[in-house]
């Protein structure tokens, strides 16, 4: 499985299988971090392997620089997993929302937990964007920018 395809597939496994604030979340949050830490193995691995064999790194196989930075990315990733995981655990708990100033705590609670969330998605698809294929070296065209003339202001 190519780089790019194994980013995509966990990345389609973490969107099929949201978190619920619930106890059902906690198990699905440390299935998600295995899968990321599984994948941050798996390119850390490929970049060391391209980065000792001296390969170049063709338009179709990504530089060992590129798998470095997309395992990084990962890496953030794997880190907002586990930092959603004391919301997840709290929300969790047996009759965590029994009063009202709980039910308001856990508003703050879900809160946190979609902005770790959401900051893994990022991280995620900013992993995507370092495996994109490279383009041509050859310098870009320059474009043509017109200016306009000044023109003379009228004095009233």
């Amino acid at each position: 499985m190519e780089p790019h395809e194994a980013v995509d597939a966990v990345a389609a496994d973490l969107r099929d299988h949201p978190i619920p604030g619930d106890r059902n979340g906690l198990f699905t949050a440390s299935r998600h971090i295995e899968l990321l830490c599984a994948l941050a193995g798996q390119l850390a691995g490929e970049g060391e392997y391209l980065h000792n064999h001296d390969s170049a790194g063709g338009p179709a196989t990504p530089s060992a620089e590129n798998l470095s930075q997309t395992a990084a990315h990962v890496g953030r990733a794997i880190a907002h997993y586990t930092q959603a995981l004391p919301p997840l655990v709290a929300l969790a708990q047996p009759g965590s929302q029994a009063t009202l100033q709980q039910q308001l705590d856990a508003i703050d609670l879900h809160s946190r937990l979609r902005v770790h969330l959401d900051d893994a998605g990022r991280a995620l698809a900013e992993a995507r964007l370092c495996l994109r294929p490279r383009r041509s070296t050859t310098p870009a065209a320059i474009a043509t920018v017109s200016v306009r003339a000044p023109t003379a202001r009228r004095r009233s």
